[in-house]
C-alpha cells in the first residue's frame, strides 16, 4: 500500500481482470499505446505528453480524469515497463498512489489482463473516510473500461486513434 504523508491511509488495494480473447501481442499493442486509452476508460477524458517520451519508464503524462461530478488532472509517471508484460505508474497530484496493469498469456490466443490500483484521495473528495465507498466506485469504473477494452481489441478496434 502507498503511504500519504498528508493522510496516512490509502484506498485499499482495488484489482479488477478479464480474460481478452487475443494474443498477448495484441492486447500488448493497445495498452502499450498510452495514448489509446482515452479510447476504452470512460473516467480518462484526455492525455497530455510531457515531453517526447510516449513509452516507456519515465513517460510522464497529465490525464485529465472525470468521474461523476469528480473532474481532475492527474499526473502519471511510467515506472515500471516490462514489454508485453507489465505497465507500472506512480500518480502524483490531488489523487496519488500507484498501480499497474499486468498481462499474462493464457495460450496463444487468450490473455488475462490485470489493473492493480492503492491511491489516496483529497480530504474534498472523501479522504481516508470515504476509501471504501471510493474503491466501490473505482472498482465499477474500472470493470466497465475493461469491458471496454476487451470489446476493443476483439471487435479489432483498439488501436485506432482516441476520440
Amino acid at each position: 500500500m502507498v503511504e500519504n504523508k498528508n493522510y496516512d491511509r490509502t484506498v485499499p488495494n482495488i484489482s479488477v481482470e478479464t480474460i481478452i480473447e487475443a494474443s498477448l501481442e495484441e492486447v500488448w499493442e493497445s495498452v502499450g499505446n498510452i495514448q489509446s486509452h482515452v479510447n476504452w476508460m470512460d473516467d480518462a477524458v484526455s492525455i497530455d505528453f510531457i515531453g517526447d517520451r510516449q513509452q516507456g519508464v519515465g513517460t510522464t503524462f497529465d490525464c485529465e480524469t472525470k468521474i461523476g461530478p469528480f473532474k481532475l488532472t492527474d499526473r502519471i509517471e511510467i515506472t515500471e515497463w516490462v514489454e508485453s508484460k507489465t505497465i507500472g505508474v506512480s500518480h502524483k497530484g490531488l489523487v496519488s498512489g500507484s498501480g499497474q496493469f499486468t498481462l499474462f498469456e493464457l495460450n496463444p490466443e487468450r490473455t488475462t489482463f490485470t489493473w492493480e490500483e492503492s491511491l489516496v484521495f483529497p480530504f474534498w473528495m472523501g479522504g481516508p473516510l470515504r476509501n471504501p465507498i471510493g474503491k466501490k466506485i473505482l472498482e465499477s469504473v474500472w470493470k466497465q473500461n475493461l469491458k471496454n477494452l476487451k470489446e476493443l481489441i476483439e471487435s479489432g478496434r483498439s488501436s485506432s486513434s482516441s476520440s
